[in-house]
């Protein structure tokens, strides 16, 4: 079984271990952190993301960062070891699909930034029409989402990792803001009735 760091670890990046002091650190995880499959675990937290970064690399060798967002739960588990997503139209430049077609291998990046925790995927990717798939089709339909699905992607796992929760700032979208003030409007809405009830009252006794 091939885990996340086995990939990572080319001859330079052993060298750039050695140098700092990590080789022995590194030699101790490689094989044992070996992720090739998705548990409970990671479906729940990649069913709670809005988002995730995509790196493909050009034919160049220039890699490409590209953000991808939409509502929580997009990017969907359809199975242990493949995740899916509709491909929603944006900028029409195109850089990432292109990228796809040269070299089909992808680096997703997915925070949780409330919670500072962070999950790193290797993956295959492949591009699907959903016109010829209706059963993917449906499987990936965001039916409340106004965005125009050009394709569906497809994201064969290769390995995956947990990643250092260090120095991640911790943000929240308006979204986790809303539900974790939702106590506190609830409180002031009681306080704001009983302070019109004792200002009643105190008018009433006042005319009395």
């Amino acid at each position: 079984m091939t885990g996340f760091l086995d990939i990572a670890s080319t001859p330079s990046v052993k060298a750039a271990q050695r140098a700092n002091g990590s080789a022995e650190f590194c030699d101790k995880l490689r094989g044992k952190r070996a992720f090739d499959r998705f548990t409970d675990v990671e479906a729940k937290f990649i069913a709670g993301r809005d988002s995730f970064y995509l790196a493909t690399v050009s034919e160049s060798g220039w890699p490409y960062v590209q953000h991808r967002g939409g509502p929580a739960g997009f990017l969907r588990v359809l199975d242990a070891r493949t995740l899916g997503c509709a491909d929603f139209r944006g900028n029409r430049q195109y850089i990432s699909l292109g990228n796809l077609t040269a070299d089909d291998r992808v680096s997703l990046l997915l925070m949780d930034y409330v919670n500072c925790r962070r999950l790193k995927i290797y993956a295959h990717t492949e591009a699907k029409d959903l016109s010829s798939d209706p059963e993917l089709a449906e499987r990936l339909a965001l039916p409340h989402y106004d965005a125009k699905p050009e394709r569906a992607l497809l994201f064969h796992l290769e390995a995956f990792d947990w990643n250092c929760p260090q120095h991640i700032t911790p943000r929240f979208s308006v979204r986790e803001l809303e539900h974790a003030l939702m106590p506190v409007r609830r409180r002031l809405e009681e306080l704001e009735a009983e302070n019109l009830t004792l200002r009643q009252k105190l008018m009433f006794a006042q005319e009395a």
